[in-house]
């Protein structure tokens, strides 16, 4: 009995070894193993599950910009604020914001009693003038033959003239105001103009309602054609040498989208305001995108470029003040190994940073996950 005691607890020894043995195995890692202070050594697994990637420096363009800020516009003959040319009450106004109107379309009707007063006085000048012109005509013929007196003639030739500039004068506001003469004389008489579009576009803001009685210079509604919008930029006079017509803006529009968008400077102000700072107008590369009047643009005005060696700017690894790249050394079919460089920086962007060193065209450097290596090492 005391044997077979032995024997149960030699063999529950042996397995708990065992069971030891293969946990402690799983535990240790193997994947990256550092042989001194530069070299690191990365196995093909590792390289591919953390999707690490060669690259080589190569030219990049390296730019001077000016950063400012403005808004998207349109040019002053794509805007239009509708008002209209003698006070009235609405009758009738059937749009609303963001409706699309085109040119001479009805916008909205005015009602006026004094409407009716300019086209009796012009109705009235009409008939008179037929009387005037003939007894203009009948005072030069007897003047002519020495039949009448110089002053009758005068007086003749003046009420006539006179009646035609005031009857032309009437025919022109009648037109203003979008009534026809023609059909005037014909009789027919309204209380009510009618307010059509003075260019095509889209309503961006009403300020009236039906009933509501409007002054001459009080604005209608407002329209804004936005088939050609710009940039209009605002630069400190600091900067403004630097500007020239052609030079490449990159703009966003940070409240809505963090896609950069393309423009170029067509026109640099003359002038700076009271605070010192110039307009600078850009034309966008794409005007099919989208775009609201009046939305707030950040922009970067490029004013120079230069070619530099660069790399990715994940490439370069810095610790302490230095700056480092993984050089690759040795590849076979189951590790790579990299050597740690110390390099010199120059300037930098969003994507790349200058390489300095000259001794490393054409090698290879880890471009993609750099970081990993020094993380576990």
């Amino acid at each position: 009995m005391k044997n077979h005691i032995l024997k149960i607890a030699f063999l529950f020894f042996i397995i708990s070894t065992v069971s030891c043995k293969n946990s402690k195995t799983e535990e240790i890692p193997v994947d990256i193993i550092k042989k001194d202070n530069s070299l690191v050594e990365i196995t093909s697994s590792q390289f591919e599950n953390s999707k690490m990637e060669l690259g080589k420096i190569s030219k990049q363009l390296f730019t001077e910009t000016i950063k400012t800020n403005g808004y998207i516009d349109v040019p002053p003959a794509n805007r239009a604020k509708v008002s209209a040319i003698i006070g009235g009450y609405v009758k009738k106004s059937p749009l609303l914001v963001g409706d699309r109107v085109t040119k001479g379309q009805l916008l909205l009707t005015i009602e006026n009693p004094d409407f009716i007063e300019i086209q009796q006085n012009y109705l009235e000048i009409s008939e008179k003038l037929t009387y005037l012109k003939s007894e203009y005509n009948r005072q030069k013929i007897l003047f002519d033959e020495n039949i009448t007196s110089k002053k009758n003639y005068l007086k003749a030739e003046s009420d006539y003239k006179s009646s035609v500039a005031l009857l032309n004068g009437l025919a022109a506001k009648l037109k203003m105001i979008n009534i026809n003469p023609l059909s005037v004389k014909a009789g027919k008489i309204t209380s009510i103009v009618p307010i059509y579009a003075p260019i095509s576009g889209s309503v961006t803001a009403v300020y009236t309602n039906v009933g509501e009685f409007m002054n001459a210079s009080d604005v209608l509604l407002e329209i804004i054609n936005n088939e050609h919008k710009h940039l209009e930029l605002i630069v400190f006079e600091k900067e403004i040498l630097k500007i020239r017509e052609k030079q490449p803006i990159l703009f966003k529009i940070p409240e809505s989208s963090s896609e950069k968008y393309k423009a170029k400077v067509f026109l640099v102000g003359k002038s700076i305001d009271k605070n010192r700072t110039v307009r600078v107008h850009g034309h966008l590369e794409n005007e099919d995108v989208p775009f609201i009047v009046g939305m707030f643009v950040e922009a970067k005005i490029i004013t120079n470029s230069v070619e530099k060696q660069a790399l990715p700017i994940e490439t370069v690894l810095e610790k302490d003040g230095e700056y480092f790249v993984l050089v690759l050394r040795e590849k076979n079919n189951e590790t790579y190994k990299f050597e740690k460089i110390k390099v010199e920086i120059g300037e930098k962007n969003e994507d790349w940073i200058e390489i300095l060193d000259n001794n490393l065209e054409n090698i290879q450097i880890l471009t993609k996950g750099a970081f990993l290596p020094l993380e576990k090492g």
